[in-house]
């Protein structure tokens, strides 16, 4: 693929994925409220017909196929108006909708995987197709006082099809359309090629008159097609042009009107309707390719946030990133230059004053290549409002999801790493979380309707995403049992604090579908989850009290191109650790040194022992500092992970900005040697940066 096409299928993505998302969003505001509005059936018709022909532009057959099934439905529920359907069939529009969406997304996945989309997609159109045909019954059904009228519509049509034109005195000439064999519903694609070209100022009758609300008339345009009847040639020639861009036509042709004879003066009352039909098909005239529908500009501001938006590569915003950051070391390393002690004291005062004035400008310019990054965890959001939608009616529970801080932004690329982890969370909270029946609420005094609240909001450098609910909680005897019957626990059951048994959820291959049925299933990915998180940096807890609810806490960096770190020099090599993982930097005494039965080194600290990890032997470092009470101890910590780290002496926090690691180390899986990637600093040394869960993992896990 060239540079071309794939920015264009780039851009064909993120723009079939947000009206996909604003279509996702408008479904699940309406189906609460019970009905669509008038405007939200506009839009819907608007977002299939863009979605339809985009695709058919990068010829994917299947999305384009069914955006315009839906394109169809929603030009007669537009033209006829969504009161019209009955509130079952409202109902059935609205499930409907969201397996068409589902549909469509999961054509839009295997374009973005580069799979193979679905060739054979009649057994979904046609339910579309059937479900139209239903709600376009329904008035005849209901009608039952016109139907002897409808009756001598449908005779006066049958006749006129009887290979004789119809009855018009005024027409010069005729068009006679015939439709592709299969397509259903011919009398409303007929309707809607009509449409189409009165749309362009053409003037015309058609025949049967009714097509659009007599279902009888399908069979007779099946059999014989449908006419369209001109008062001169040249109106007619337009027609047949415009006819070729319109679809679902299999062939016209173009009949003249034989000499005028007496006998057919008494149908002349018969183009009466005419008009009329023209002017009620005229509100909602329907062309396919004319420029109404299409509305990118007001599609655009679908996100949260109304502003004016344009999209841009994230590579392009990882590249700008980089060049700020080099600036930045850059101009520390100016600053700090040697030579600078050689100039006189005027020159120096003035080139500081420039450097103050400097280092302004690259923090404000860093703070603004740092929010092109940050997104509103809106969107991340709004999409659990369907997962709890989907699972209430699965699951027949009534739960309300409640939605706190969703302009909370965050990194981009968080953004798109914790979208699986939230997600995973509220399906447990519906699932294993909110009682099954709601007597059992009310008895414990609860409100019958469970409670999901997801909430974000900004702390000190991070982002705290909390998932909570209002449910039956977890019993930690009844984990630890369980943890116990797995062959999990790692020392007695007596030992484990509240904590550390209601963290055993997320431990791999601790769920089952066994014993305890409120429990099954509660830890079914959690170890993925927590393993998500904490590869973007952060860390996941969780509280529960038995009876009253569980809650998910997530802490995320803001960021992963900038962070807030503590240097430590050990011999000669400087190490950056990240502050969010320090709970405290202290000096012992020989006497506070513990062994353990294997003789390892531990210390206490609040009542509890921790593991001492050497980083000068770890890594083999030559160091003059090797007694423990001439260096210095980090308390380190990630998640339910802690240990102290000893280190020769502390230089101080400072932000640095971080910097991957050389593609050619990556066979040497540094990340599993404690290595999180790297950075320079000011005197333009490379300090590594430690990733604590890792260096966890090797130092003390793989002992």
């Amino acid at each position: 693929m060239d540079n071309g096409m794939e920015s264009m299928l780039d851009t064909y993505l993120f723009e079939t994925n947000s009206l996909l998302d604003q279509l996702d969003e408008m479904l699940v505001k309406d189906e609460k409220l019970g009905d669509f509005s008038s405007d939200d059936v506009n839009e819907i018709f608007r977002i299939m017909h863009t979605i339809k022909g985009s695709s058919a532009m990068m010829e994917f057959g299947s999305l384009s196929s069914i955006a315009h099934h839906i394109e169809d439905l929603f030009f007669y529920i537009r033209d006829k108006g969504i009161d019209s359907l009955s509130a079952q069939h409202k109902k059935e529009l609205f499930n409907l909708m969201f397996r068409s969406e589902d549909c469509l997304r999961g054509q839009v996945e295997k374009v973005e995987s580069g799979e193979p989309l679905d060739t054979d997609m009649d057994a979904f159109a046609s339910e579309i197709n059937s479900f139209l045909k239903k709600i376009s019954n329904a008035p005849e059904e209901a009608a039952g006082t016109n139907s002897t009228a409808e009756a001598a519509k449908t005779d006066s049509v049958a006749s006129a099809a009887d290979g004789n034109l119809p009855q018009d005195p005024s027409a010069v000439c005729f068009i006679h359309v015939f439709l592709d064999e299969g397509i259903g519903m011919e009398n409303l694609r007929a309707f809607m090629i009509v449409n189409a070209l009165k749309e362009c100022e053409l003037e015309f009758r058609y025949y049967p008159e009714n097509m659009e609300s007599n279902p009888d008339s399908c069979a007779v345009i099946i059999e014989d097609g449908f006419y369209m009847a001109f008062d001169s040639e040249e109106t007619a020639a337009k027609a047949g042009d415009l006819l070729r861009t319109q679809n679902h036509i299999r062939s016209y042709e173009l009949a003249s009107v034989p000499e005028p004879e007496p006998a057919p003066a008494p149908a002349a009352p018969s183009p009466a309707p005419a008009p009329e039909a023209a002017g009620q098909a005229a509100p909602a005239a329907h062309n396919e390719a004319a420029p109404k529908p299409q509305a990118p500009a007001k599609q655009a501001p679908a996100t949260p946030v109304k502003q004016n938006l344009i999209s841009v590569n994230l590579m392009k915003l990882d590249d700008l990133q980089a060049i700020v950051g080099e600036i930045v070391i850059t101009e520390s390393m100016v600053t700090s230059a040697p030579e600078l002690n050689q100039l006189s004291r005027d020159a120096y005062d003035n080139f500081m004053k420039s450097a103050r004035q400097l280092r302004k400008l690259t923090d404000d310019l860093q703070d603004i290549a740092m929010s092109l990054r940050m997104v509103p965890i809106s969107g991340v959001f709004q999409k659990m409002n369907r997962i709890v939608r989907d699972m209430k009616q699965k699951l027949g529970k009534d739960v309300r999801l409640t939605l706190i801080g969703e302009d909370t932004e965050i990194d981009k690329t968080i953004v798109d790493s914790i979208q699986d982890p939230i997600m995973h969370m509220v399906r447990n909270a519906m699932d294993h979380g909110i009682e099954d029946d709601f007597n059992d609420r009310i008895r414990a005094g609860k409100n019958s309707q469970g409670e999901i609240i997801l909430s974000a909001s900004h702390t000190s450098g991070e982002v705290m995403i909390t998932i909570s609910d209002d449910g039956q909680g977890m019993d930690p005897d009844k984990l630890l049992a369980k943890a116990k019957e797995r062959g999990i626990l790692t020392k007695p059951e007596s030992e484990y604090s509240r904590k550390e048994a209601l963290g055993l959820v997320m431990l791999p291959g601790f769920s089952t579908n066994q014993t305890v049925t409120e429990f099954s299933g509660r830890g079914v990915g959690m170890d993925v989850v927590k393993k998500n998180v904490e590869s973007v940096g952060g860390v996941v807890s969780l509280s529960s009290e038995l009876g009253k609810g569980t809650t998910f806490m997530m802490k995320i960096p803001l960021t992963l191109a900038i962070m807030d770190g503590m240097k430590v020099t050990v011999g000669s090599s400087i190490f950056t650790i990240p502050i969010a993982n320090i709970r405290q930097s202290f000096k012992i005494l020989p006497d506070e040194i513990i062994r353990d039965e294997n003789g390892s080194e531990m210390v206490e600290r609040m009542g509890s022992f921790y593991p001492i990890v050497r980083l000068h032997q770890f890594y083999g470092i030559e160091t003059e500092v090797t007694n423990l009470e001439d260096g210095i101890l980090m308390w380190i910590e990630s998640s339910d992970r802690s240990f102290c780290l000893f280190v020769d002496d502390l230089i101080g926090e400072q932000q640095v900005v971080v910097k991957p690691l050389p593609v050619f180390l990556n066979s040497f899986e540094l990340k599993n040697f404690g290595v999180g990637g790297c950075t320079i600093l000011g005197d333009g040394n490379i300090s590594i940066i430690l990733d604590v869960p890792s260096l966890y993992t090797a130092t003390l896990e793989n002992i």
